[in-house]
């Protein structure tokens, strides 16, 4: 997970938070904002990491077709 991911997931993770803290204080409209940016926060950190986990499954397929071909070289 990259800087960005990591930022946002603790941001999104510290707004829903303050969201659940809001509404049981009865401060709805304050809910609804801070659970809205946390979701927002939350769902940008989830396509970071996972951009980064198909990009480190491209690099194991490529070396694993690199090691498939010097095999077949021998």
């Amino acid at each position: 997970m990259s800087g960005l991911g990591r930022w946002s997931l603790w941001i999104g993770l510290g707004l829903v938070v303050v969201a659940v803290l809001c509404s049981v204080l009865s401060l709805i409209p304050v809910a609804v904002f801070a659970g809205i940016f946390g979701g927002i926060a939350l769902v940008m950190a989830a396509v970071d990491a996972i951009y980064n986990a198909l990009g480190r499954a491209e690099l194991r397929r490529r070396a694993a077709k690199v090691q498939r071909e010097r095999e077949q070289g021998r």
